[in-house]
């Protein structure tokens, strides 16, 4: 075992319930590195970086039932060393809101006539992933179902879930555009998708 070589072995952090969320612990004591960033959104068996404990790794994971948004108060990544039972984050619920699109909207350029568009429910800040490394939520050509999250919007700190449905929008769609850039802010009625029905 002196050959420098580094074990890795898997460990589910325990949780417990705190204020707005819950809080999600170390297991052990040791060097913690490769924390998820504050804003990304995780869930039950998500990674949440490793646990260095007398030159061993420990990938720790999220646990089965907890999951949401990473708080921001939640240090930044890095390594740092943490003590059994601290604190490692805080997951804020995900709030669901049902996207209130209007439908055959005309469009600006008559030469394309009416377009099926998918509008913003609510006023905030538009993010497209649900952290800076995961892919997008979704992209021209996937097709959408009644439920299916398209995007995060930030409203007052608090992060919602956007989720394809609403008063006559189909039951599937295709994504035709994506006509909002990652982190703009929007206003209610914002046109976030152009959908084609399938």
């Amino acid at each position: 075992m002196g050959d420098g070589r580094v074990f890795r072995h898997e460990l589910v952090v325990p949780m417990r319930a705190g204020e707005g969320g819950v809080e999600l612990l170390a297991p052990m004591p040791g060097l913690w590195r490769g924390a998820p960033k504050p804003g990304a959104v995780v869930q039950a068996g998500d990674g949440l970086g490793a646990l260095e404990v007398l030159g061993v790794l420990h990938e720790l994971r999220v646990p089965e039932g907890a999951g949401g948004m990473i708080a921001g108060d939640a240090p930044l990544p890095g390594e740092r060393a943490v003590a059994y039972g601290e604190v490692l984050v805080r997951l804020v619920e995900l709030a669901a809101v049902e996207g209130t699109a209007t439908t055959r909207a005309a469009t600006a350029n008559v030469q394309d006539g009416d377009r099926l568009l998918f509008r913003s429910p609510l006023s905030g800040r538009f993010y497209a992933r649900p952290s800076p490394d995961k892919p997008n939520f979704v992209a021209p050509g996937d097709e959408l179902t009644v439920g299916q999250t398209v995007a995060l919007l930030e409203v007052m700190k608090t992060f919602n879930r956007l989720a394809y449905g609403g008063a006559g929008l189909p039951e599937r769609a295709r994504v035709k555009a994506v006509l909002v850039r990652d982190e703009d802010d929007v206003q209610t009625g914002t046109p976030i998708l152009e959908l084609e029905p399938l």
